[in-house]
């Protein structure tokens, strides 16, 4: 009988380890659930860091950030490619609205000459947006970085690709720059 019991909560043990961790293996954040990993083609990422964006009171998007490795600054993060960047909305949006946000956090995190420099790339990811006409509570906007490209998806699928290295780290400093959209979530996207 003692026997019995051991091996009964020794089966109990082992399937308590594995039901903790399938958990360890995604993270829920703003009660959206996220892969700790993501495939980008042959490549493998891994979540580095997320985190809610707020406007006012409210809860606008869950922002999370893949990479190869980890980083924990913008040096490191623009190391690396591919990475992706991932919105995950809390709430609808008009395509203008999210486009003019991008552009503020553009405009706030870059110099003059930057902006100058990939003004038509800008023009470019406004056009392609602006293509959504909105998105809505649920949907997930996906900027990944590869082969020099920014690529821009809408629930899985392809909207439209940005060449140029100089675009896309302009347009990751929206969230991870200097004046980045929300402090608390730089430090968050960063793994903070």
């Amino acid at each position: 009988m003692k026997r019995m019991v051991k091996m009964v909560a020794a089966a109990s043990f082992g399937i308590l380890v594995g039901v903790f961790s399938a958990v360890a293996l995604a993270a829920e954040v703003g009660g959206v659930k996220l892969d700790d990993k993501v495939s980008m083609g042959a490549q493998e990422l891994v979540l580095n860091g997320a985190g809610v964006r707020t406007r006012v009171v409210f809860k606008v998007y869950v922002a999370s950030l893949y990479l190869p490795q980890k980083a924990t600054d913008l040096a490191g993060v623009l190391s690396k490619s591919p990475r992706r960047i991932q919105l995950n909305l809390l709430r609808t949006l008009s395509a203008d609205q999210l486009v003019d946000a991008l552009n503020e956090g553009l405009a706030e995190n870059n110099t003059a000459a930057e902006l100058a420099a990939v003004k038509s790339q800008v023009d470019q990811m406004a056009t392609i947006m602006k293509s959504f006409k909105e998105v809505k509570e649920k949907d997930v906007v996906t900027l990944d970085f590869v082969e020099g490209a920014t690529r821009i998806g809408l629930n899985g699928e392809a909207k439209g690709s940005i060449d140029g290295d100089a675009f896309n780290q302009a347009l990751t400093k929206v969230w991870l720059g200097d004046k980045p959209v929300q402090a608390d979530l730089k430090k968050s996207l960063l793994g903070a």
